[in-house]
């Protein structure tokens, strides 16, 4: 009998050990992988960055005022979000607001479990100066007079923002090419093109101003290190003027990553330099045309009441004399 039980314990066990094995196998796949993954190399030896990344995320850049003092959500919290954000615009008619597009449109991204992008300062808020506040506050508020009073962004001149770029509602696609002397960042949004140097060449001089600055870039070890200046004083980005000074660093994680990191610098906005961080995945989707301004009939509503509402205030002010 004890025989009889030991070959039946035997045959259990084997059993058993079949049943798992495919779960063994699938939960050291990705550990595997990790440890086999190589950097990859362009032909000229630089870390190979090439590829069509995507940054959307939900996650905002400021840590919000209700979570202070938190930098990590729990899994329950995160889920929540990104589940709002993926009906938000599907329920609007339902809830009686108005929405621009259905959920369809939308590639908001998911939450990064993380209350900001904002990694330094540990409070994840924007260390804004009296003066950089004002501007940043300004910048937020949008004109009728004219075509000039409305967002580069609405006027199809640069991305929201400009530089650097955060996620927005869609769009978020960077596609890198390089050469041994240049990378190229082509931006999905606006359809902008960043050619980039990394002869070592210094920067133009400080007369020559551009909607996306000036960018040099260097590797330092596995990481490519982008530091732009000559911003115009055109562009606004969280309250910056043309003392902007941004420096971006891209490095390769594994086979469908690459984190990013950037630090803005201006002293006229911001108590000190501040550093958002985001991770680039890599995305099977094609990089889209923007056609902006096509069938723009928004704009030309606003401009045209804006109009209206001049005749009317003219003809009030004659009706009152």
């Amino acid at each position: 009998m004890r025989v009889q039980r030991l070959a039946l314990l035997g045959a259990s066990l084997a059993v058993i050990l079949v049943w798992l094995a495919p779960a063994v196998a699938v939960a050291q796949a990705p550990a595997a992988a990790a440890k086999t993954w190589t950097r990859p190399q362009t032909p000229d030896g630089q870390p190979d960055l090439q590829g069509i990344w995507n940054y959307s995320t939900i996650t905002p850049l400021e840590r919000p005022g209700d979570q202070a003092g938190k930098q990590v959500l729990t899994d329950e919290e995160a889920e929540a979000l990104n589940e709002d954000a993926r009906t938000r615009n599907d329920r609007r008619p339902a809830e009686g607001s108005a929405g621009t597009y259905n959920a369809f449109w939308w590639d908001r991204g998911n939450s990064l479990g993380r209350t900001s992008l904002i990694v330094d300062p540990p409070d994840g808020r924007i260390p804004f100066t009296p003066e950089g506040e004002k501007r940043a506050q300004a910048g937020a508020v949008r004109g009728t007079d004219g075509p000039e009073s409305r967002s580069l962004w609405e006027r199809c001149v640069t991305g929201p923002g400009g530089l650097p770029r955060l996620s927005s509602g869609y769009n978020n696609n960077y596609r890198i090419l390089q050469s041994r002397d240049y990378v190229v960042i082509y931006q999905e949004m606006i359809h902008e093109a960043r050619v980039i140097p990394l002869d070592g060449r210094p920067h133009l001089g400080p007369n020559l101003r551009q909607w996306l600055g000036d960018s040099r870039g260097r590797w330092e070890g596995q990481t490519l290190v982008v530091e732009t200046t000559n911003f115009t004083d055109k562009t606004n980005f969280r309250g910056s003027a043309t003392a902007l000074r941004l420096v971006e660093r891209f490095t390769r994680t594994d086979a469908d990553t690459i984190d990013y990191q950037f630090t803005v610098t201006d002293s006229t906005a911001w108590a000190r330099p501040w550093t958002a961080a985001f991770p680039l995945r890599k995305t099977d989707e094609p990089v889209f045309e923007y056609a902006c301004h096509e069938t723009n009939y928004g704009l030309v509503g606003i401009l045209s009441g804006a109009r209206a509402d001049e005749k009317a205030q003219e003809a009030a002010r004659r009706g009152a004399n």
